[in-house]
């Protein structure tokens, strides 16, 4: 079941959501709309390796926005950090970026129970596009989960995006064992 705007408010009176910064302007009827971060990234090199390290540069967008190509792949965040403690986020592209050709998870739209931070976003693009800092780029929408959590995302031994970063992270692939 998807929370409604209510229940998102009632989720974030008990602190089980967190939004910073929160804007009631952002609240919509079933979801939660999160902006794009000042900072973006791309991958230092051409070819990725998913066994290594691929490191990236990061570079602020510049008040005037930034032109994405589609022949890059970038790696942005959002303006809001947020914490689920008892739901399922998922990130979804809105449909006023989608129809600028902007798409902005290539498969990771789910977090889980005790994610606790910004979103990293995969970004690419169809056609050139000039973006902005703090423009809206998608949405957040709440699942509500069956059972007890197990083990949160937050005090996971193996999670490899917890360290709190209002910059892209880089994928760690190459922390798993294959």
């Amino acid at each position: 079941m998807i929370l409604t705007d209510k229940e998102i408010l009632n989720q974030i009176e008990k602190g089980t959501i967190v939004i910073e910064p929160y804007n009631i302007k952002s609240l919509g009827t079933n979801s939660y709309d999160v902006h794009l971060g000042k900072t973006l990234a791309t991958y230092n090199t051409d070819i990725l390796d998913a066994k290594k390290h691929n490191e990236i540069t990061t570079f602020e967008i510049p008040a005037e926005g930034f032109v994405l190509e589609p022949s890059k792949f970038y790696l942005g965040v959002t303006l809001e950090y947020t914490e689920t403690h008892a739901h399922v986020p998922f990130l979804e592209g809105k449909s006023s970026v989608g129809r600028l050709g902007i798409d902005i998870h290539a498969t990771a739209g789910k977090g889980d129970v005790g994610f606790c931070n910004y979103w990293t976003l995969e970004i690419s693009v169809k056609q050139p596009v000039r973006v902005y800092a703090g423009m809206p780029i998608g949405q957040l929408i709440y699942f509500e989960i069956k059972g007890d959590v197990q083990t949160p995302y937050n005090v996971k031994a193996n999670a490899k995006y917890n360290p709190k970063a209002n910059v892209p992270v880089e994928s760690m692939m190459f922390k798993n064992n294959f």
